[in-house]
């Protein structure tokens, strides 16, 4: 609730920076030399100049800075001239440039286009898959969906939890997410929903082999036969995922980052989110039949 409570206010108040690949515009990597510069010097020096809406990140082993502006009509207007103008307004030469990237709107349409369906399209076939799965081994598709339905839940929530750490870090250090935090957040949801449907499984078939037990005790002793496997799947790609993060460069820090956030999220999120779901669905299904009779 309180990983929630400070997500949903950040991702409100704009912390959520989309890079030039989803916003359209222009990324440039000026080579430093010998300058120490700031992000908040060439910021400066770009407000003075007119350009609004940079983000700028330095990047001290690479020694190269990082400027990201915007689509203005004015620089659509300037053509091929617009990098000598955004060289100079950031108090740099051409000759600083040492990678130019322009993505236009089509690009960026399709971007967007791609990111969305690709969690639409994920969601919607954990539903159907999971309503099978389980619908035919307890009872029927609309059984499964308490499980298919708890999974989304779970998947919901490591969701709002990553994208409230990518706008917490957005607000409070000019972080920009990119296609790679679609892969990121497309990757945790299959480690989600591969750690419930673990648990979801031995639910099953501990249903039939304790059927005298409350289902709140068959919940607790499923999970209890399943944490130290999910504890060591998770630990063992978290390892992987440092090691991306430490040593896989600042490219991939993105993609390492929101995937060690999720995989946390996601682990836990299996045992205190979809199995409760499942558990108040069965209740409240059960006090209803209850009332019929």
């Amino acid at each position: 609730k309180v990983s929630r409570a400070v997500a949903i206010p950040v991702i409100g108040m704009g912390g959520i920076k989309p890079n030039v690949e989803f916003q359209g515009g222009y990324e440039i990597n000026f080579k430093l030399g010998q300058r120490n510069l700031t992000s908040n010097q060439i910021s400066a020096t770009l407000e003075r100049n007119g350009v609004r809406g940079a983000t700028v990140k330095v990047l001290p082993e690479q020694r190269l800075a990082s400027v990201t502006v915007p689509e203005t009509k004015e620089l659509e207007a300037a053509g091929p001239a617009a990098l000598d103008q955004l060289a100079q307004k950031a108090g740099f030469t051409k000759e600083d440039v040492a990678e130019f990237t322009k993505v236009g709107p089509t690009v960026q349409r399709e971007t967007v286009q791609n990111a969305v369906l690709g969690v639409v399209y994920s969601a919607l076939l954990i539903v159907v898959y999971l309503a099978i799965r389980f619908g035919v081994a307890m009872g029927g598709f609309f059984t499964g969906l308490r499980f298919s339905a708890a999974t989304i839940v779970a998947l919901l929530h490591d969701t709002a939890i990553v994208l409230g750490m990518a706008a917490l870090v957005g607000y409070l250090a000019n972080w920009q997410i990119s296609a790679l935090f679609i892969t990121a957040v497309l990757t945790m949801i299959g480690f989600s929903t591969h750690d419930t449907i673990v648990i979801f499984d031995r639910v099953r078939e501990n249903l039939k082999k304790l059927r005298k037990e409350e289902i709140e005790t068959v919940f607790n002793v499923s999970i209890n036969e399943t944490l130290g496997r999910t504890i060591l799947t998770t630990g063992t790609v978290m390892m992987v995922v440092l090691i991306l993060f430490f040593f896989g460069g600042p490219v991939i820090h993105d993609f390492a980052t929101a995937l060690l956030v999720g995989l946390i999220t996601g682990t836990y999120s299996t045992i205190y989110v979809a199995s409760p779901v499942v558990l108040l669905w069965h209740h409240r299904v059960t006090e209803k039949r209850k009332k019929i009779r």
